[in-house]
């Protein structure tokens, strides 16, 4: 076996694409597989600073990418993204997986970009070791959000090319010889926790780092991207302060600036002064209908879906909207965003052609209609599920296109936005659009969304069947180390899956202990995150009762109320006078690996097949058992019209989750639980 690690050539696209499509577990999974075309183009979009290949008697066994963007994350000055990392499983116990991160860090330090930021599904706990083996560290969230990955920074780079010129020569012949960045970091423990630690205001990351013989401890100013100082210890135990060279770029700080904010018939536009994002809000829908990033002056600094960087933006107020522009060097980008009769506009000029925009539709429930004149054909389906789109989300070039002259609509019964395609659009998944800026004959790029309000509330759950409950006595057992319901049995039934005692992982958890159970979550409309996966705190959590846990901690408490009989509903009342955004009641229902759901979407019933979706909202629903009875989840009480049942299906098996948003005083949440023979909803 002789493996060589070399920059990507003309011609690997087509045999990485069939590396991937061999492995389910590769890090960017299309449904149905990609191509090499496609493979190539997202190469492209993505503004590759570089991609190698690791090579094995002429087959590509290997691949690590460090990209400027990738479509759900955009790079700061002197950062690089990894992603695309995979090693083939039949080398994964060998030396390809340290040679390909140790030579894209050093390549890294040689053209002066000196941050490392990858993401990775705690739930996989070799690679989630590997890169805190190799120095990474937390310093963000600590818990996946809806995407299932959190983020990593790798700041030795940085530190190493900092003090480069101070270092005694045998601390630099030391670091010459070093065949693995593991030698070097010391390794971390594999907890999920943050990093940071604020040290006079300053949120600060602290390495020590090993040359041979010699030590560096060092500390980075995580927000700026610098170094703060460094001491390099010698075998003897002397110590000195190194000088510290100043990186070659300057990070944009985030600005405190002000929103700007205009109405129009009931509908609120907000243009951030920072980074340029607009948001579309309306009164009585739980978060934003649209939001749209900023297309960026500097086309390899695009924003992306999940997060932009700080711009320098001058905003002024023109008719109905803002005008905004963006300058860097001899290019100017200027964007005249109006609302005005339930129509965005977003108009742009532009002296170089400008990175993408990426629009999230913020609808969960109800349908998407793709409208095809030129085949005369309208193609309607439940938002969450299969219109023709493939699972493009890390991956955009694998998205379906829209033809031009069709017409994009997401409708939630009260509310519908309309997306007319004059321009191409690119279709990532139901919710979320890439859209390229073309100028017409007057040098001036044109989109248009239009929204139309309709009167009155979504409806709401309703059941369409009489209850056909499971005869026989009900056993709920609750146990404080698991932090949630351990055992649920109707009769014969087995409702939940357990891993009671032991600890496993759960689609993107890592520390599944329970079959239902309770977090506080980021908003289910978060742009930054979206609603995690229902990773439990560090923190004891108390038996109050024999069916009630409290977690002070959390400032969580939650009640179970099971009457012996099977005929009555369980109810679960949740209470968090701490939270700030959601509090979720997850449950793993005991459902076979391929099962059926009947869902209340928008006030219309829908039966799907798990297999048909990866994630689903509805405003109750009931999903079949392993033995072919139903549980049916939904909301009861005050505070249900703003509460959601989400259904995420992974290999791991179905999870749902019972989300309830907080009010001005944090959250109350009552859930309403039962075993039928037939699904009800």
């Amino acid at each position: 076996m002789s493996i060589t690690i070399r920059p990507y050539q003309e011609g690997d696209a087509h045999d990485i694409a069939e590396l991937y499509n061999r492995h389910r577990d590769n890090p960017n999974p299309v449904a149905g597989g990609i191509g090499g075309d496609e493979l190539e183009r997202e190469l492209t979009e993505r503004d590759t600073a570089t991609f190698l290949v690791a090579v094995d008697d002429g087959r590509v066994v290997g691949t690590f990418g460090l990209f400027h963007s990738t479509g759900r994350r955009s790079a700061r000055a002197g950062e690089l993204i990894a992603d695309m990392f995979f090693v083939a499983p039949a080398y994964r116990n060998g030396v390809i997986t340290g040679r390909l991160f140790t030579e894209a860090v050093e390549w890294m330090m040689k053209c002066g970009c000196l941050v490392l930021r990858l993401t990775v599904n705690p739930a996989n706990t070799v690679a989630f070791r590997l890169y805190r083996r190799v120095g990474c560290v937390s310093v963000g969230e600590t818990v996946p959000g809806e995407d299932g990955n959190v983020e990593l920074h790798n700041y030795i780079p940085l530190i190493l090319r900092s003090v480069f010129a101070d270092l005694d020569p045998e601390a630099v012949a030391a670091l010459g010889g070093l065949s693995s960045f593991a030698n070097v970091a010391g390794g971390r423990d594999d907890e999920l926790r943050s990093d940071v630690r604020v040290v006079d205001g300053v949120r600060t990351i602290a390495y020590a780092l090993a040359l041979g013989e010699y030590r560096i401890d060092a500390s980075i100013d995580v927000d700026r991207g610098l170094m703060l100082d460094a001491r390099l210890t010698a075998p003897d135990g002397t110590a000195r302060p190194l000088r510290i060279a100043e990186p070659p770029y300057r990070v944009k700080t985030a600005r405190q600036v002000p929103p700007h904010r205009f109405e129009s018939g009931g509908l609120v536009c907000e243009v951030d002064g920072g980074d340029g994002t607009v948001t579309v809000t309306a009164p009585g829908h739980h978060g934003p209908l649209l939001v749209s990033t900023w297309p960026s002056c500097e086309a390899d600094r695009s924003a992306g879906w999940r997060e932009g960087q700080p711009r320098d933006l001058d905003v002024v107020a023109v008719e109905h909207g803002v005008r905004v522009t963006e300058r860097s060097g001899e290019d100017e980008v200027v964007g005249t965003i109006t609302l005005d009769g339930g129509v965005l506009g977003q108009d742009f000029t532009f002296t170089r052609r400008p990175g993408r925009i990426f629009q999230t539709i913020g609808l969960r429930q109800g349908t998407f209609a793709l409208t095809d004149p030129a085949e005369g054909t309208t193609a309607e389906h439940l938002l969450g599920t299969g219109i023709g789109v493939r699972d493009a989300s890390e991956v955009v070039a694998a998205a379906q296109v829209a033809p031009v002259g069709s017409e994009l609509v997401w409708s939630d019964g009260p509310t519908r936005i309309e997306l007319p395609v004059t321009r191409p659009v690119r279709l990532i998944h139901a919710g979320l659009v890439e859209r390229h800026l073309e100028q017409d004959e007057d040098g001036v790029a044109r989109l248009r969304t239009v929204f139309r309000a309709g009167a009155g509330a979504r409806p709401a759950a309703r059941s369409t069947a009489a209850p056909q409950p499971v005869a026989g006595t009900r056993t709920v057992k609750v146990q404080a180390a698991a932090a949630g319901v351990t055992s649920w049995t109707e009769g014969g039934t087995k409702v939940l899956r357990s891993p009671h005692p032991r600890t496993r992982a759960f689609g993107c958890n890592p520390r599944w202990t329970a079959g239902m159970w309770v977090t506080r979550e980021h908003s289910r409309f978060s742009r930054a995150t979206g609603l995690g996966w229902g990773v439990p705190t560090a923190g004891e959590w108390e038996q109050k009762q024999p069916l009630g846990l409290a977690a002070p901690h959390e400032r969580i408490s939650w009640e179970v109320t099971a009457p012996e009989s099977a005929a009555e509903p369980v109810r679960i009342d949740v209470r968090a006078p701490g939270a700030e955004e959601e509090v979720v009641l997850w449950i793993t229902p005991n459902t076979p690996s391929r099962t059926t759901v009947v869902l209340d979407s928008a006030g219309t019933r829908r039966e799907l097949d798990s297999s048909g979706f990866r994630q689903v909202w509805a405003a109750a629903a009931a999903v079949r058992l392993a033995d072919g009875s139903w549980l049916d989840c939904r909301p009861v009480g005050e505070g249900a019209g703003e509460a959601e049942v989400v259904l995420r299906t992974t290999a791991s098996g179905l999870l749902i989750g019972c989300v309830a948003a907080a009010g001005p005083h944090g959250a109350e949440a009552s859930w309403q639980l039962a075993v039928h023979r037939e699904p009800v909803v």
